[in-house]
């Protein structure tokens, strides 16, 4: 099988096994020149499908977008499904989170928001299993649900207490009305409380907007506030200092996230980055769109990712269970 052909089998499992998708649904593709090639997979897989099928294309001219082009807008009534293939731009944070909120607002419509995704992701992190990625996701589940309190660690120096009682859990492998997932999917996140956030992590893998990363990053977190970064690359300090700076609520912790993906490679493409085995990322900024909870209504939403992450869940009985060690899940915990 070619390429081509490849990336149509990948759209079209996606679209089965996500959204259910069927012929009568009504799809509205948001895309542009850089992703061309993506959203013609899954236009040719809707094709197939017999669906009835709407695109806007953002003009290179237009770009960044702050606010939601009224034509949009329009062409949002009535869809089923709306999938955003475009590239990510870290000046529309603001306008992809406003783009998500009014999606969601349509509660027959399901979101499927791709942001960064290219013809590799296709290949391998949206080519895969899906049903086994969510029959590892509803173990994980399992094993945090009524948690109160995750102890998380790694050798390279993390040490983080993160307050979760009465946040919800949830994978993104599938997607109902109302709601969204990402492609690639593969990952079990909450929002942890607000306020319930303290110690260390050392970010070595990622950052949203800035790639791999050469020099790990320590973050020191206060009652879920950033209160320092920390680098040997004074470059990264300076620059994360600037982007973070945004609102008040944007040093504030916003998510918690595991990733459950087997094709899901490291590239610096967080949309990957953060589904990929053995990781785990925490996002600072707005998580008020989060089913399950959520009060941080920040402008954006940034991903930190880190490697071999050891996590041990604690409930209000007192009893704690070891969910992940240096990466690897204890299925013996999660059954």
């Amino acid at each position: 099988m070619d390429k081509t052909n490849k990336m149509i089998s990948a759209a079209s499992g996606a679209l089965e096994h996500l959204f259910k998708i069927t012929a009568d649904d009504k799809i509205l593709i948001l895309t542009d020149s850089y992703t061309v090639t993506v959203a013609d997979s899954f236009r040719q897989a809707l094709v197939r499908w017999g669906c009835a099928v709407e695109n806007y294309v953002i003009k290179n001219n237009e770009r960044p977008l702050t606010e939601i082009p009224s034509a949009l807008e329009k062409m949002l009534l009535g869809k089923t499904i709306v999938l955003n293939i475009i590239k990510a731009f870290p000046e529309e944070i603001a306008f992809r989170i406003k783009w998500i909120f009014k999606v969601k607002e349509n509660k027959l419509a399901k979101l499927g928001h791709m942001p960064g995704i290219n013809e590799e992701m296709m290949l391998n992190s949206v080519n895969v299993d899906f049903a086994e990625m969510k029959s590892t996701a509803a173990k994980i589940i399992n094993g945090l649900s009524e948690s109160s309190c995750l102890h998380i660690t790694t050798e390279k120096g993390t040490d983080l207490l993160l307050g979760v009682k009465g946040r919800i859990f949830i994978e993104d492998i599938g997607v109902k009305p109302g709601e969204d997932c990402n492609l690639p999917c593969g990952e079990v996140y909450c929002a942890p409380l607000e306020t319930e956030a303290n110690g260390v992590i050392v970010f070595d893998a990622s950052i949203g907007d800035i790639g791999v990363l050469g020099y790990p990053l320590k973050v020191y977190l206060s009652k879920g506030r950033i209160t320092k970064f920390e680098s040997e690359d004074n470059e990264l300090v300076k620059k994360i200092n600037r982007l973070q700076n945004v609102d008040n609520d944007a040093m504030v912790i916003g998510e918690l996230g595991i990733g459950v993906n087997p094709g899901a490679r490291i590239t610096g493409n967080m949309l990957e980055d953060e589904k990929s085995l053995g990781t785990a990322h925490i996002a600072f900024g707005n998580n008020a769109d989060f089913t399950g909870g959520g009060n941080n209504h920040s402008k954006i939403h940034r991903d930190y990712l880190f490697y071999k992450p050891t996590i041990e869940a604690h409930y209000p009985d007192g009893s704690s269970k070891l969910l992940m060690k240096k990466g690897e899940f204890v299925f013996k915990s999660l059954k």
